[in-house]
């Protein structure tokens, strides 16, 4: 029977039996509602955590270091600080008073403090591999003005002339070094050599007693390597950077300097190639230097002046007949000297018996209306 033909009620019931085919669901509307609930979803994400990047991941980056041990970065890390806070309004006028204010405890602390057991001064010393060597503060105090012994100047000694002893190869031998710092008025300079095993011991004496101290640089003779004035000599004909490693490593020997002072270096001197780089250093660092006087073709005194080095030249070697005699009559001659320019400088060696002559020279200086004072006072920057 054919559903036309069947009864009404049949073709009913057939039709609620039957499967449905071919309904399609509502696509359309099912993607509306998702990006409804998605866009609902990021909406309450960003009203309830507040976080305007997303939750992208972030990281601060802290560009002024607060950790930073150097002072003067904190400082003006610090200043730069205040002025982003304050903004257009604040001026250099404010602000170079204010950084000078934060910069003087630095500045206290290279020329007032206390130097350490190496001999140094906290803000005038570079860390190298050679060791600490000097270098000019961060607020200009050179190391030859901070380790000179203060002295009595020209216009101070009223007309008296002033003569200078420096005493050098220091250092090497440790009871005769010992027995020369005790032995010597303090204001006698005294120069060490960097090949002491017990520096540390005997600069550190010095300094106790109120020596002012040089340091003696080994340099290339003439007649080199006959005549050798030890380790780490500086040599004509080298490149300056092997020179300048030479001159790093004997630096780095002890502190407390105020210059420095050659020993030997006859040809060295002469050479301005050569030369020329150890007195820029010198210039750079802050530092004295000393000539021995022992050759008129030394060409310290030009260099010293176009690097702006304090320079100082010895004009008597009193030791050179190293006995008691012979050592009281150059000193005559450097007292004769000094009343005719008004000062003189005089070098003569650690040996025992140049140590007590002169030891018992000084105590009748003032008698003879003589002032001795460090070396330092004599040179000329």
């Amino acid at each position: 029977m054919s559903d036309l033909s069947a009864p009404l009620s049949r073709r009913r019931a057939r039709s609620a039996s039957a499967p449905v085919r071919g309904r399609r669901l509502p696509v359309a509307r099912l993607a509306i509602v998702g990006i409804a609930i998605l866009i609902g979803a990021v909406a309450l994400r960003i009203v309830v955590v507040d976080t305007p990047d997303g939750g992208r991941p972030s990281a601060e980056v802290a560009v002024n270091n607060r950790n930073n041990a150097n002072s003067v970065a904190g400082a003006n890390a610090s200043m730069a600080d205040r002025a982003i806070a304050v903004g257009p309004e604040i001026s250099i006028e404010a602000v170079g008073p204010a950084l000078d204010e934060a910069l003087a405890p630095q500045r206290m602390t290279e020329i007032e403090a206390v130097p350490d057991a190496y001999g140094t001064l906290p803000g005038l010393v570079e860390e190298t591999d050679y060791g600490p060597i000097p270098r000019v503060g961060i607020s200009g105090e050179r190391p030859f003005t901070a380790y000179s012994r203060p002295s009595v100047s020209a216009a101070g000694a009223g007309g008296k002339p002033r003569i200078a002893i420096v005493v050098t190869g220091l250092g090497i031998n440790l009871s005769g070094t010992l027995e020369a710092i005790a032995a010597l008025p303090d204001n006698v300079t005294l120069a060490f050599a960097p090949y002491g095993r017990s520096l540390e011991r005997t600069v550190g004496s010095a300094r106790a007693e109120g020596h002012e101290i040089f340091l003696e640089v080994p340099l290339e003779p003439f007649d080199y390597p006959e005549n050798d004035p030890g380790p780490d000599t500086l040599l004509t004909g080298q490149a300056p950077r092997d020179n300048m490693e030479k001159l790093y490593r004997v630096m780095g020997k002890f502190g407390g300097y105020a210059g420095l002072i050659n020993n030997m270096g006859a040809r060295f001197t002469a050479s301005g190639a050569d030369f020329g780089p150890m007195m820029e250093e010198l210039g750079t660092r802050g530092l004295g230097y000393l000539d021995d006087g022992s050759s008129n073709r030394s060409l310290a005194p030009q260099l010293a002046k176009a690097n702006q080095v304090p320079f100082g030249r010895a004009d008597l070697v009193l030791d050179s007949n190293p006995a008691r005699a012979p050592i009281l009559a150059e000193l005559t001659a450097l007292e004769e000297k000094a009343r005719r320019q008004g000062f003189a400088i005089g070098l003569v060696s650690a040996l025992p018996v140049s140590v007590q002559t002169v030891a018992e020279w000084a105590r009748g200086l003032e008698a003879r209306g003589i002032i001795i004072v460090p070396a330092s006072a004599l040179m000329q920057p």
